[in-house]
């Protein structure tokens, strides 16, 4: 089972557009993507899966990239935990999970952790920086303003979402 982490600095840095680029550029792997979030997005229950393909919600675009399955996961600080507990039971044995959270790496064990930064608006989330202490390697676009990741490699790319 593979498990990827991919966080960022804040809205609009990518994260998302990376998902999907690395489900599309790993296909092979069958993905199950989560996206873990403290907003409810419309959604009543805590868990909720994706069943159509398209470009309307985050979940949406994980399918329309390749993924097996898509998942949201609504869960506050206090509750992250009990929400994982329920999620890893409705995953298949050795599924590949690739999961959309700086939070979630307080939570599982990843092979591979990065950390999207450069174009979001602001001050980066205040769990960036947690993130950014466990990640692998940042990513940016190319042209997008630096980020600090102190001595992390960098990979700027052209497109997040098209990875060769």
């Amino acid at each position: 089972m593979a498990v990827i982490v991919v966080g960022g600095s804040g809205q609009g840095a990518g994260k998302t557009a990376l998902v999907c680029g690395v489900i599309a550029a790993l296909a092979e792997f069958g993905w199950t993507a989560v996206k873990i979030t403290n907003h409810a997005h419309g959604q009543r229950e805590a868990i909720w899966e994706e069943r159509d393909a398209g470009r309307g919600t985050d979940t949406a675009r994980y399918l329309a990239a390749g993924a097996r399955r898509a998942l949201l996961v609504t869960a506050g600080d206090d509750e992250l935990a009990l929400r994982l507990g329920q999620l890893e039971a409705m995953l298949e044995p050795g599924a590949h999970v690739i999961y959309e959270s700086n939070r979630i790496v307080e939570h599982v064990r990843a092979d591979v952790c990065l950390a999207v930064g450069g174009d979001a608006e602001g001050v980066p989330k205040p769990s960036f920086r947690g993130l950014v202490e466990r990640a692998d390697a940042m990513v940016s676009r190319e042209g997008a303003k630096s980020i600090d990741g102190g001595s992390k490699r960098l990979f700027r790319l052209a497109r997040l979402d098209s990875i060769s």
